[in-house]
């Protein structure tokens, strides 16, 4: 009965959380499907992601990003749509720290869009990511946090500039590996 009590709310918070246009920017559509009634006459209820209006094509949809180090060498790579810019650089071994993981709990994924036109396509950053912003090395009227820059397609050809440094790194020359 517990069980099928907190399934039913799960399900409900999805159903809810897709309602809401912030968040289902980023979360695939959900469905809620019935499944057989269990042993003690509740339902089980599970969650499956629909594919979008353009026949579940956004979610293989990719756009080109070019990511400029400290020495101007560029590396161009490919980002699925809902995909942040500090993940897409982990996944392609380019130096952007993220030491707080994309909790927006620090500055050490700081990038510079070098692009005032791909900058204005961007959301305005929250009061959150701006105090972050203000701790960064480097800041620029174009800065942004890579864990907020998310892929869409209208960002196609985005340009990110990587600062010389950034407040986390340690002094003798140490590189984390991303998480």
């Amino acid at each position: 009965m517990l069980a099928s009590k907190s399934l039913q709310l799960g399900a409900q918070a999805i159903k809810g959380l897709s309602r809401v246009s912030h968040f289902s920017k980023f979360v695939a559509p959900a469905t809620i499907t019935t499944r057989k009634p269990c042993v003690q006459g509740g339902e089980f209820y599970s969650t499956t992601a629909t594919s979008s209006a353009d026949g579940g094509n956004e979610e293989k949809e990719k756009i080109s990003v070019t990511f400029v180090d400290k020495d101007g060498e560029e590396t161009q790579i490919k980002v699925p749509i809902g995909m942040s810019m500090l993940e897409a650089a982990h996944q392609n071994d380019i130096e952007l720290e993220g030491a707080c993981e994309g909790s927006l709990a620090c500055s050490t994924c700081h990038v510079i869009v070098m692009d005032v036109e791909h900058y204005n396509k961007l959301e305005e950053p929250t009061d959150e990511e701006n105090d972050m912003l203000d701790l960064a090395f480097g800041l620029t009227e174009t800065s942004r946090l890579g864990c907020q820059v998310i892929a869409k397609p209208e960002l196609d050809g985005l340009r990110l500039a990587l600062p010389a440094a950034t407040r986390n790194f340690a002094v003798d020359g140490f590189k984390p590996k991303p998480h």
